[in-house]
């Protein structure tokens, strides 16, 4: 068995769970979050049978992103929960966060290594350890999240959660038409409406792919190769070459935005997430994880099988 670390985007995985699981407490409360989350994380470590596990939660936002666009996900609603369930469940802010913090708990009685950074999001971090802490390891990111396309290659695959279904490097130019080595420069044409990033009018991935054949390769392209290309054909009858040399700054913008690196991260939050990698200590401590969760009033959770299924992480 090859060594394979599991990469929890935590809060998308959260969210998730949040928004679609009825699970009441013993006590009265919804506790479907956290649940659903413990239940998908045994569903993963069954399927992957990971030898280390990294959950990484949102740090508060990036403030560098909001300086460089103050737009950035502005107005972005909550997931709300299943309509189906109507006001049976409370859909707070108190109890969604409770549970967030009941989650972080239970995961230290698990050998489950937590990477909570403040002032930088969730994709940075995760970025950061694809690329750099963890670059030579067999890496799942575990996400429904498309702007970690950018970062799969032989190391590093994606787990949808919502198609139950494993995204691979070659994978991604049937996905969305571009390739993974160039699905972020193509991002960043196109924008991305549900983090209030605009992109290029008449932009979208089909036709930004058709217009720059070297976005379908595994050639790494960059801005200038596209803006050059662009002035090139800048006469011709397509709108889109216009619109892009006219407004290349947005395209700079988006770069700045959606490119997964260290340029959003500090010296310090860099030293912070690789000290939490390599200090931490795997832990099983079933007998407090149970007590826990009858205080929490989670009845039913199968434990002992929660623990099997992490029995090669060390």
């Amino acid at each position: 068995m090859s060594d394979t670390v599991l990469v929890l985007d935590c809060m998308n995985i959260f969210i998730r769970c949040y928004a679609a699981n009825p699970k009441m407490s013993s006590h009265g409360h919804h506790i479907g979050g956290t649940v659903g989350f413990l239940k998908t994380l045994r569903g993963v470590c069954n399927k992957f049978s990971p030898t280390k596990i990294v959950a990484v939660w949102e740090g508060g936002g990036s403030s560098r992103r909001r300086s460089i666009h103050p737009g950035y996900k502005k107005g972005k609603k909550p997931k709300r929960m299943n309509r189906f369930y109507e006001d049976d469940i409370p859909d707070t802010e108190k109890n969604k966060n409770l549970q967030i913090a009941s989650l972080i708990s239970l995961l230290k009685k698990l050998p489950v290594c937590q990477v909570y950074v403040g002032d930088c999001e969730c994709d940075d971090v995760i970025g950061y350890l694809c690329k750099y802490t963890l670059r030579n390891e067999n890496k799942v990111i575990v996400s429904s999240d498309q702007d970690y396309y950018q970062l799969l290659n032989e190391k590093t695959k994606i787990y949808r959660l919502g198609k139950k279904e494993v995204v691979e490097a070659e994978d991604v130019i049937d996905l969305t038409g571009v390739s993974c080595e160039n699905y972020c420069l193509a991002k960043c044409l196109v924008g991305d409406s549900s983090d209030n990033i605009s992109g290029i009018k008449g932009a979208g991935f089909k036709s930004v792919a058709k217009r720059f054949p070297v976005l379908t390769t595994d050639k790494e392209a960059d801005l200038m190769q596209i803006f050059e290309a662009a002035s090139a054909n800048i006469d011709k009858k397509i709108k889109l070459y216009r619109e892009i040399v006219d407004n290349f700054d947005v395209v700079k913008r988006n770069w700045r935005l959606i490119y997964l690196d260290t340029s959003n991260l500090s010296a310090d939050q860099m030293d912070q997430i690789n000290h939490i990698i390599d200090t931490f200590e795997p832990t099983r401590n079933k007998i407090t994880l149970m007590r826990e969760l009858i205080k929490l009033g989670i009845q039913n959770l199968d434990v002992e099988g929660l623990l099997l299924s992490m029995i090669y992480v060390k």
